[in-house]
């Protein structure tokens, strides 16, 4: 057993409680064997003791919707689409890598990449955070996922888009996808802002199907549906239908958070591509210009409602990989959370979205020690762990992947 302490430090447990001022966090092998006060940590023997000079600890943080095989501002997505696919596989390994260095150590990709991603990362293959995974998206023709190009072109399967259009498909589809081993599987209830063929307004995937897709999945291993919801009818459609997260959330009611808090619904508000317009096309720039905006204004109401707020950015389609982190400082911005709160919400409650956290999310004894070492203190400044010079110590099931702080020199 190898056992690791960290010392001399602030813990910021997760659970929302006011920080421990001087704590110490003890590692074993793979897992939390203790965190708390200083004052009452174990002796140990024969342990790798590392002085964390007064910074603040943090659980592995997490983003709920990424897009891996999509660039961000680094490239264009119709040049992704042209790609062979063993390019675009070879493209992951850094956008992997800057994301597990910016102290996420768990993602969920809401569609590009499938299981076999995952699995390379679960078995050291590749570093990265650990991968959840939808693989693909279903919706309507003429929905969300729906890529055919007025000129004749379909790019709907490059993109990872999958067709449904009655309630029979809805239920072929789903089971298909979790034949394939997926974690999760992705609706698009509304329109969008990058696809080419609707407005966010517009209902996608209909209430019926919603329920159809999300009983498969429950049928199927209990896999829970993430909904693309923008619009009002796309929102009511998968919160009435019972998707477990709306993505997006944008034009969300009081009526409906009230049922999201009764139904224990998650919200994922994606904030931080709301800071840039989607500049794909100049449809994509007019519609992002709009809807971020009421976004911006909308995210409030729900933290004031009491609906669970979970920490996705949609890395890649419009944020770069790797600046994930920056949506926590937003939520605090537009949303009203305290620091801690959002803290929290990208730690503890995205590790219920996910149904991880009985083993992530927080840190406690017996939990796996997914840790990140925060200069200074964000309990008081939730902006610190958006700079990634801030992100001092990144260990991952208690193995260190990047020591900015230089503590084991």
């Amino acid at each position: 057993m190898t056992t690791t302490v960290l010392h001399n430090a602030r813990l910021i447990d997760g659970n929302g409680g006011a920080p421990i001022p001087d704590a110490t966090v003890v590692i074993e092998d793979d897992k939390i064997s203790y965190a708390g006060s200083s004052a009452g940590a174990p002796a140990t023997k024969d342990a790798t003791s590392i002085d964390l000079e007064g910074n603040s600890i943090c659980p592995g943080f997490f983003d709920v919707h990424v897009h891996l095989y999509l660039p961000g501002t680094k490239g264009s997505p119709l040049m992704t689409a042209v790609l062979p696919e063993s390019f675009r596989y070879f493209q992951l390994i850094e956008r992997l890598k800057v994301t597990l260095e910016a102290g996420v150590t768990t993602v969920r990709d809401l569609m590009g990449v499938d299981v076999g991603v995952r699995e390379a990362i679960a078995a050291g293959l590749i570093e990265g955070p650990r991968l959840l995974v939808a693989e693909k998206m279903l919706s309507q023709s003429g929905g969300h996922a729906d890529f055919h190009i007025v000129a004749g072109v379909d790019g709907t399967r490059l993109v990872g888009g999958v067709l449904v259009d009655t309630v029979d498909e809805a239920r072929v589809e789903a089971r298909k996808l979790c034949r394939t081993g997926v974690d999760v599987i992705k609706i698009a209830s509304s329109g969008g802002v990058t696809s080419p063929n609707d407005q966010p307004e517009y209902l996608g995937v209909r209430e019926e199907l919603v329920e159809a897709i999300v009983e498969e999945g429950q049928h199927y291993g209990g896999r829970p549906v993430a909904a693309h919801a923008i619009g009002l009818p796309g929102i009511e459609a998968a919160v009435n239908g019972g998707a477990r997260s709306i993505e997006h959330g944008y034009a969300l009611t009081d009526e409906l958070r009230k049922k999201m808090v009764e139904n224990g619904q998650f919200l994922v508000p994606t904030l931080l591509e709301t800071l840039k317009p989607d500049t794909a096309t100049p449809q994509a720039r007019a519609k992002s210009e709009k809807w971020h905006k009421i976004a911006q204004e909308s995210i409030r109401a729900s933290v004031a409602a009491g609906v669970k707020i979970a920490t996705g950015t949609d890395a890649g389609l419009v944020p770069d990989h790797g600046t994930n982190l920056g949506e926590v400082g937003l939520l605090v911005r537009f949303g009203g959370m305290t620091p801690l709160q959002a803290i929290t919400a990208g730690t503890k409650t995205s590790a219920e979205l996910c149904e991880l956290d009985d083993v992530l999310g927080t840190l406690e004894t017996g939990k796996l020690a997914d840790v990140v070492v925060v200069k200074g203190d964000p309990s008081q400044d939730a902006d610190l762990v958006g700079d990634n010079d801030n992100i001092l110590l990144v260990i991952k099931e208690g193995k260190i992947k990047i020591d900015r702080g230089g503590f084991t020199d």
